[in-house]
């Protein structure tokens, strides 16, 4: 996949959400046997009601057919990241701050997981807040990282 396409296709989901208002939270294009699909990630501060997914969709489908740059066949998507989402950029760790996260990472060449509530993001770590200990967790260590769900907890 060209580099510029998936810059070009970013710029033109980021303005079509701005219109929207909602922000893109993510971009995502998968390759499967019936071409190409386009996954859009949207959020908003009060969250993404599915009119919010129609609006977009519309709207980005509309700026795609007109600007065509996209020459194989493909499908768009667009939805919420969900309640537990992926974290993949640091702006994705800031907006998740005060919230809980599942971080896998590496710690003296073994995998470890910690559950926590994300407290701080700096350019190099974060800080994990794992029952009443602070961890800090570098980002070149980290594996994979979502948001968590604890639906036991009140």
């Amino acid at each position: 996949m060209q580099k510029n396409m998936v810059e070009k296709l970013e710029k033109i989901a980021k303005d079509v959400c701005t219109e929207q208002g909602v922000a893109l939270y993510d971009l995502e294009l998968k390759h499967a046997t019936k071409g190409l699909i386009v996954l859009v990630y949207v959020t908003k501060v009060d969250g993404v009601s599915i009119d919010d997914c129609r609006n977009v969709s519309y709207a980005l489908s509309e700026a795609l057919d007109l600007d065509d740059f996209i020459e194989e066949r493909y499908f768009l998507e667009v939805s919420s990241p969900g309640l537990e989402r992926e974290l993949k950029l640091k702006k994705h760790y800031v907006s998740a701050i005060g919230e809980m996260a599942k971080i896998t990472f590496l710690e003296e060449d073994k995998s470890k997981i910690l559950i926590g509530t994300i407290r701080e993001v700096n350019s190099d770590f974060l800080r994990l807040e794992v029952a009443d200990t602070v961890e800090n967790i570098p980002f070149t260590s980290i594996k994979k990282a979502k948001t968590y769900f604890d639906d036991k907890k009140k």
